[in-house]
């Protein structure tokens, strides 16, 4: 199966780990548009984004996210609460995954 995160987003989510950037430097980040990406931190749907006088800093999880539900939104006509939620999913499903490659490498 192929890695579903591309080289420039590990790249990108590297960067950005530790950055303050302005709002539109986020949004160019994530690829999606300001207003889309405000609305949506206003909505609750990134809670983990946090604002510093006028800054922002978002970690690479939160990038693939926000790619994703514009992805889920755009492709299915999705209303931004269920894009959220099959993303919440789809980061789990990540997690596992994850955790079951760990395990199989054990003796």
């Amino acid at each position: 199966m192929a890695n579903p995160m591309a080289d420039n987003d590990f790249l990108i989510g590297s960067l950005m780990e530790d950055s303050w950037l302005t709002l539109e430097q986020v949004a160019a980040a994530c690829v999606v548009e300001p207003t889309w990406l405000l609305r949506h931190i206003e909505e609750g749907l990134f809670p983990h984004a946090e604002c510093l006088s006028g800054v922002w800093r978002f970690s690479d999880a939160a990038l693939r996210r926000a790619r994703r539900m514009r992805q889920l939104e755009r492709d299915f006509d999705a209303v931004p609460e269920l894009a959220a939620l099959v993303a919440d999913l789809q980061e789990e499903m990540d997690h596992l995954r994850t955790r079951l490659a760990c395990l199989e490498r054990l003796p």
